[in-house]
């Protein structure tokens, strides 16, 4: 394929503040200059983190068709480099299987990403607890390597899951993967009373750890990790109780974990969002926090692969906690567009939207150890899409206003990366907003008009100013 260079759209020059009541968003003396990374005639979806090769000079994406990335019907893994324009297959799904939610590796040029049932049936199509992750490494490119393992005969084999994994997301050290995990045995049964059901959880697949299962089943699979679930949930949550009956949206805890109350270092930590029920029967989404050991081979207060009425048990060690009780609030629990958790590089802030009092998703703060929530963000309309850290822990990004935007740590003040475009639909999509791991820029994706009249989604990068 012939090199595509990259596109420098105009310059905007802006001096206007857009009001909010208690602050507003700042606009730079001079826009930064935003391009247009891609231009070919079908989707490109970004993932809501880890899109920037780990030298910062490829974005990775899937070409699932519609605005959203809601139809799962991607049939390859790309990456286009950021200078060049030149776009690199990383992956061809075949047999009916398709693919997306693509991350790269923190340190090498591999990948991570869904990967759904080949010859697909009406009984085995894509869904939550029928897809897997998969590998490719940059050299190897066609090659798919399976992630989880999969046992879907008892007794089942520890290190294997026994339904589908989905939003793979590598530990800031490359030695584990997080993903969200529903279970095919337990979704399929009708559960009797005190039986398990099938509920969205969290999983980690330690990589270097190979499983291998039986052939008993037509669905069963190898692995190139050991998988375990680390989160629990209950099936009916007690009013007013800590207990959760989903975890979801999860994001890696720090680039070496974070430092506890008693200044010794949890290295490995995941804060997600889990739906409790208040005390007037009310669902509500809350941070938590599990704290990982460093081994999770050992089984916990259940087996690690789960029986045919109980869900898969954490291993020993694991510690779940909740760090947000928001239930008093005018607007209780996480509100706002879709997003992840995402904590800051030196461990100390998991950042999350919730609504102001004005009903506006804006970015707040909470630590790891918990404790006092800090509202960031204070501008009107809020925060309107997921966001990123900045590698040095100072600044956030996200859209906001229809504009791609930062937020200052200390001072929480929000200052525009980009202008307003004159057409709505052209703003930023709301799926993604990643930072490169150099911290010099950001990536998204605009809908782009094409020819022929169709609108695609296209990938954009616009530079951070130096802080």
């Amino acid at each position: 394929m012939k090199p595509r260079s990259a596109t420098l759209l105009n310059t905007a020059m802006l001096t206007c503040a857009i009001s909010s009541g208690a602050s507003s968003i700042e606009e730079p003396a001079r826009y930064p200059v935003e391009r247009q990374i891609t231009r070919a005639a079908h989707g490109h979806i970004l993932t809501n983190t880890g899109v920037w090769s780990p030298d910062s000079q490829w974005i990775a994406y899937d070409v699932r068709s519609d605005a959203a990335g809601e139809v799962f019907d991607g049939e390859a893994i790309e990456a286009v480099h950021l200078g060049t324009g030149d776009v690199r297959t990383l992956y061809r799904s075949r047999d009916g299987a398709k693919c997306g939610v693509v991350t790269f590796h923190p340190s090498n040029q591999s990948v991570v990403f869904i990967h759904g049932p080949a010859h697909p049936t009406p009984e085995w199509s894509y869904g939550p607890f029928h897809r897997q992750g998969a590998l490719v490494d940059w050299e190897r490119p066609g090659t798919c390597r399976v992630l989880d393992a999969r046992d879907l005969v008892a007794p089942y084999t520890p290190g294997a899951l026994r339904g589908g994994s989905h939003v793979h997301v590598y530990s800031p050290d490359g030695t584990r993967v997080s993903f969200t995990y529903e279970d095919h045995v337990l979704a399929t049964r009708t559960a009797a009373e005190g039986e398990d059901l099938n509920q969205r959880n969290i999983g980690v697949t330690v990589l270097g750890r190979p499983v291998r299962v039986g052939s008993d089943h037509a669905r069963n699979h190898d692995g190139e990790g050991f998988s375990v679930l680390v989160t629990r949930t209950t099936n009916r949550p007690r009013p007013g109780s800590d207990e959760i009956q989903k975890a979801f949206e999860e994001g890696w805890v720090g680039v070496r974990g974070y430092l506890r109350a008693d200044g010794t270092r949890q290295r490995h930590a995941l804060a997600f969002q889990g739906h409790v029920v208040t005390e007037t029967g009310a669902v509500v989404a809350e941070v938590f926090i599990v704290d990982l050991p460093e081994d999770l081979t050992q089984p916990g207060e259940g087996p690690l692969a789960g029986t045919s009425v109980r869900r898969p048990s954490p291993p020993a060690g694991v510690v779940q906690r909740r760090l947000t009780h928001t239930t008093t609030r005018k607007y209780p629990g996480i509100q706002g567009p879709r997003h992840w958790l995402r904590c800051s590089g030196d461990g100390e802030h998991i950042a999350f939207l919730a609504k102001d009092e004005a009903g506006d998703p804006q970015l707040h703060l909470v630590s790891p150890r918990g404790g006092a929530i800090r509202q960031l963000t204070r501008h009107a309309g809020g925060v309107t899409s997921a966001f990123t850290w900045s590698p040095d822990s100072r600044r956030l990004v996200f859209h906001a206003g229809g504009r791609v935007c930062f937020a200052d740590l200390e001072s929480g003040r929000t200052t525009a990366l980009t202008a307003r475009r004159a057409e709505a639909r052209q703003d930023p999509r709301q799926e993604a907003c990643v930072i490169s791991p150099d911290g010099q820029r950001v990536a998204y994706v605009r809908r782009v008009p094409a020819e022929d009249g169709r609108e695609f989604n296209q990938v954009f990068v616009v530079d951070l100013p130096t802080p």
